[in-house]
């Protein structure tokens, strides 16, 4: 038996990552070029992270889940508020007064929304998918995290 996650801890795996860039992004010096820096990597992060769980888990809890279409509604929801505030920030400089009032607003929104999924979604998932297809889930998101880490290195 793999020792692996399956895809629940991958994307569990994932919130604890984000958790972390949040908690640097904070604790780097107002107007720091990290800043700009650890945001850009947030950014990668949740971009994978969102587009993962719309490919993989959302269709499963939509299917299989009672109340799942209201579930999945709701954190599409919150991955379209979070894509805009990562998208404003992208044209706002770490020592412009608006990173300040963006990245606060990102913060927010990717904390509740992480709350939710791991409160609501994951218990739901985690009922409603056999742990052998939570593994295999986790194993393909795996593969293709892989091919498309291999494919940004290029040749």
């Amino acid at each position: 038996m793999s020792r692996r996650p399956d895809i629940l801890g991958e994307f569990t795996a994932d919130h604890r990552a984000v958790t972390e860039l949040l908690a640097r992004i904070e604790a780097a010096p107002d107007g720091a070029p990290e800043r700009g820096e650890l945001v850009g990597q947030l950014t990668d992060l949740l971009f994978t992270h969102c587009a993962a769980e719309e490919e993989h888990l959302f269709p499963v809890v939509q299917h299989d889940v009672p109340d799942g279409g209201a579930l999945v509604f709701t954190s599409i929801h919150a991955h379209l508020a979070i894509g805009q505030y990562l998208s404003d920030l992208q044209g706002v400089g770490p020592g412009e007064p608006a990173f300040a009032t963006l990245y606060r607003g990102l913060a927010d929104t990717v904390r509740r929304h992480l709350a939710v999924e791991e409160e609501q979604v994951f218990p739901v998932a985690r009922k409603a998918l056999p742990a052998a297809a939570r593994a295999a889930l986790g194993e393909r998101m795996r593969a293709e995290r892989e091919r498309q880490e291999v494919a940004e290195q290029g040749p």
